[in-house]
């Protein structure tokens, strides 16, 4: 509690694409069966790991040529990944560089097919999908999509009440981070739990 500092734990070298870079990153999630970040570098159009051991100088490229922006993991190890690009969500596993469409990917738009700039997302236990959505001309979306793991689609897709939201910056279930713009650095702060914060 107290430290303003902070530790930095990916990235500190510069903007850049190198591995011991980061560009712009967009979010970040904590693997703790592997205790790594695994981080959207948006600007460097990838999906990066970055152990948390000490002495770790560069990360990982899990999957590269994606427009990442939010990133999710569920209790099966699959992770989430909006692209906002695509106007799309994919669901991976680690080694996976395809993944599979589990919302949006038909254009961008306000059908409930469809998605648009999608950016931050949750999945909860039921792997439903939580997705928000921007509209640059107004406010935020937030839609939610039910994943059949065995029809890898998603069955169902709510538009949910919560137009109130202008450019959220993450939804994450009782997770200490916080995610700014124009970011290059991952630093850990220590308060009742560990934050990671960009910079």
């Amino acid at each position: 509690m107290g430290d303003t500092n902070g530790q930095v734990v990916a990235g500190g070298n510069g903007k850049g694409n190198r591995l011991d870079q980061l560009y712009y990153p967009t979010d970040v999630l904590i693997d703790k069966e592997t205790d790594s970040l695994i981080i959207c570098d948006y600007a460097s159009r990838r999906v990066v790991r970055w152990s948390r051991r000490s002495g770790t100088t560069q990360g990982e490229i899990l999957i590269d040529n994606i427009s990442c922006w939010g990133l999710a993991m569920d209790d099966q190890r699959y992770f989430y990944i909006s692209d906002p690009g695509r106007h799309e969500v994919r669901r991976y596993q680690i080694g996976d560089n395809n993944g599979t469409l589990v919302a949006g990917g038909n254009g961008e738009g306000a059908g409930l097919n469809q998605l648009n700039w999608p950016t931050y997302i949750y999945v909860d236990q039921q792997q439903a999908v939580y997705v928000e959505c921007l509209c640059f001309m107004g406010n935020a979306d937030e839609f939610t999509y039910t994943v059949d793991l065995t029809s890898n689609q998603a069955t169902s897709t709510t538009p949910s009440d919560s137009s109130s939201l202008l450019l959220p910056l993450s939804i994450h279930d009782d997770s200490p981070l916080l995610d700014l713009s124009e970011n290059t650095t991952i630093k850990r702060k220590r308060q009742d739990k560990h934050s990671y914060i960009n910079e």
